[in-house]
């Protein structure tokens, strides 16, 4: 079992940047897929980015480029440091993670319901 609280959602004006973080409970956390996700109001819950054990790291089109995923296995953490943000970036954000499986594409991990555990999220709002 995996509990994730994400921190660091805020109010923001375009152009500027926000870093999010996650913090997950358990065990063998290095063993996680982690991702990020993102839901606007009134839209499906989107892939945004993530990173494997091994530290391979995809990332949705529309962020490529501003966002980076990085995660820290010894603390348990994975971040989504967010550069350049845009008011379409709105949305609330979630933490996800989910058991690697070895010989699945990477590609295969940014459908949301491969996916295990999830937090609460954290809302980011970018004005502009």
């Amino acid at each position: 079992q995996v509990q994730l609280v994400e921190s660091g959602g805020g109010l923001v004006q375009a152009g500027d940047s926000l870093t999010l973080s996650c913090a997950a409970s358990g065990r063998s956390f290095s063993r996680y897929m982690m991702g990020w996700f993102r839901q606007a109001p009134g839209k499906e819950r989107e892939f945004v980015a993530i990173m494997s054990r091994s530290n391979s790291t995809y990332y949705a089109n529309s962020v490529k480029g501003r966002f980076t995923i990085s995660r820290d296995n010894a603390e348990n953490t994975v971040a989504l440091q967010m550069t350049s943000l845009k008011p379409e970036d709105t949305a609330v954000y979630y933490c996800a993670a989910t058991l690697e499986t070895s010989g699945f594409l990477i590609v295969t991990y940014t459908r949301s319901r491969v996916y295990d555990y999830w937090g609460q999220g954290t809302q980011v709002t970018v004005s502009s």
